[in-house]
């Protein structure tokens, strides 16, 4: 039942070519930028990739797409702060992108992890994103049904987790962070604190340990917008 690792690299050493992986984060808040970088370390390729944006600067997921592992993305918001390198990515036609409604992006994964397949949603009835997809009407309304999204691997950034892999979370940080954990077949978590079995108060526990299947410390996590800030460079 212990689930720690003791190093980043042990955590992502299985990931292979080819998989899906669930990023959390929205923007810098929650996204686990030593995960990331630790798997651009380990050097999977063909990836597609689920997250809320594009990446910024030249760290994280932004390192990720530049260093040329990153064949699909899966995001709401591809233009952020400073999001060059997707963008000459996709401009050179070297990644694919699929383009999801922020809340049906939430939705699709959290229906992946509570095993729905479909919903229906008014969201992008009537434009472009709703092409090909069916259509019902519902009391006069019209919604597009869209289907689940899981993937093979999440990862995912937590305040703190016990060696069973129960988290909390810190304040917005928690965004997609917790639906993820659910939807992925394996859930990599970092933790700025690992604490003893009982150490989390069950009322406080955000992820039950059954989402998870590994977890390392990271007791002084990056933050995407201070590195960005600070013009890192990763590797």
């Amino acid at each position: 039942m212990d689930k720690t690792i003791s190093s980043l690299a042990g955590a992502v050493a299985d990931i292979p070519d080819g998989a899906s992986v669930m990023i959390g984060g929205f923007g810098g808040s929650g996204a686990p930028i030593e995960l990331i970088h630790a798997l651009i370390d380990q050097g999977a390729r063909d990836l597609t990739v689920i997250n809320n944006n594009a990446g910024n600067g030249h760290v994280g997921l932004a390192a990720l797409i530049e260093q040329g592992r990153v064949r699909r993305l899966i995001c709401s918001f591809p233009r952020s702060a400073d999001p060059t390198v997707f963008n000459d990515f996709y401009k050179a036609g070297k990644i694919e992108l699929e383009i999801v409604p922020q809340g049906t992006l939430a939705e699709r994964i959290r229906a992946g992890g509570a095993g729905i397949p479909a919903f229906y949603t008014p969201t992008s009835y009537g434009t472009d994103l709703a092409e090909g997809k069916p259509v019902e009407e519902f009391e006069g309304r019209h919604y597009v049904r869209e289907r689940w999204l899981k993937a093979d691997y999440a990862l995912v950034k937590a305040e703190c987790a016990d060696p069973h892999g129960n988290l909390t979370y810190r304040m917005a940080a928690r965004n997609f962070n917790p639906v993820m954990a659910m939807a992925a077949r394996r859930s990599i978590v970092q933790a700025r604190r690992i604490v003893p079995l009982g150490g989390i108060d069950p009322e406080h526990v955000v992820t039950p340990g059954i989402f998870v299947d590994a977890v390392v410390e990271v007791t002084d996590p990056a933050q995407e917008e201070v590195l960005n800030r600070e013009g890192a460079v990763y590797p």
